[in-house]
């Protein structure tokens, strides 16, 4: 499972209780329960305060590391973002996060970290930071015009799926459309589905959802995949797997779930409709790393390079989660990441006071 939009579960999930749990709907009160206390505490942290750890972002590894940071009583600041929780709050049911049998919501699952890095005295911040300074310590964090000041930096910030930026596409995340095979292919025992995209990313969650749905149908707008040979050659031999080559997606259908979807050929401008019941969307991941560009050492796709456990370019910041995984991709090894960089935070703190 990752810590993704639709980075929502994997799940063992019988057909016959698969429609009734991936169209739960998605709880959003828990963040109404508390903003009126996160603006209390915006306003009343003063500019000159500086915190132990600062944590950008407030997703499974954001929260993670607020939790053992706070615990080892270092003043732990988390500026979560104006939508917090990451991934997590816009997925339904999660199935594959250790320790609960029965699964858990997403947001359930996130309000949770929150509360209990709260406990140990962590603050939160529930805006989008605006800029930083890696420059010389303390580092600065600025959130519009409020500036913090900290001792050391975890960048959390994730990564977010590309999307094919259609108005029901948005509409339907949860309801059918997703990204994460891993998370999501066992609701769909038996059912059918369309994966967009050409690449190594799609063949796998095509190859992962085949194990789950009973046809799993490729569509992407070239003549040629751009995955790996032998990717394409597992996918090829795969019986449920088939190709919708030179061909778009332009809209997808239904009102309370995903029901069909609109094709569009690229060379023939011939339009056509095709009956599923989910969409999985692997076109790529962008990594949140806008606000670190020039500041900290990134890769060509601009994923945070980390070396010696979660340690960045910049002695003293430190990354952890789907910021700079492009493997794994799950909220449990995003938790792990976070859990490594607050302990690595935490000696470089005790070496460094």
């Amino acid at each position: 499972m990752r810590s993704k939009a639709a980075r929502s579960p994997s799940h063992t999930t019988s057909p016959s209780k698969m429609s009734l749990k991936f169209d739960t709907p998605i709880r959003r009160d828990s963040r109404k329960r508390h903003n009126a206390g996160v603006r209390r505490l915006r306003l009343g942290l003063a500019n000159e305060a500086v915190y132990d750890v600062v944590i950008v972002g407030s997703g499974p590894a954001g929260l993670t590391s607020a939790i053992y940071t706070s615990r080892a009583n270092f003043k732990t600041l988390v500026i979560g973002g104006a939508l917090w929780g990451g991934q997590l709050v816009l997925t339904s049911e999660v199935e594959n996060f250790s320790g609960f049998p029965e699964g858990v919501l997403g947001p359930d699952l996130m309000d949770d970290m929150r509360r209990q890095a709260e406990r140990f005295g962590a603050e939160l911040i529930f805006e989008d930071a605006t800029s930083v300074n890696l420059s010389s310590r303390p580092f600065k964090v600025s959130v519009r015009n409020q500036t913090y000041q900290a001792k050391a930096i975890i960048v959390a910030t994730g990564a977010s799926p590309r999307w094919l930026g259609l108005e029901s596409e948005a509409r339907l995340i949860g309801k059918g459309v997703a990204s994460c095979a891993t998370c999501d292919a066992a609701f769909f025992q038996g059912k059918k589905v369309v994966v967009v995209g050409g690449g190594d990313t799609a063949l796998d969650e095509a190859l992962t959802l085949a194990k789950f749905a009973s046809e799993v149908k490729v569509v992407h707008r070239r003549s040629q995949l751009r995955a790996t040979r032998i990717i394409q050659e597992r996918a090829f031999k795969n019986e449920k797997i088939s190709f919708i080559l030179d061909t778009e997606v332009k809209d997808i259908l239904g009102q309370e779930r995903v029901e069909r979807v609109r094709l569009k050929n690229v060379r023939t401008s011939e339009e056509s409709e095709l009956q599923t019941d989910g969409v999985f969307i692997a076109i790529g991941q962008e990594p949140n790393t806008k606000l670190f560009e020039g500041k900290i050492e990134l890769d060509e796709k601009g994923y945070v390079l980390v070396r010696d456990g979660s340690k960045t370019s910049v002695e003293g910041v430190f990354a952890a989660g789907d910021v700079q995984d492009l493997r794994y991709r799950q909220a449990i090894t995003a938790a792990g990441e976070g859990c490594k960089a607050a302990l690595d935070a935490g000696r470089y703190l005790e070496e460094h006071p």
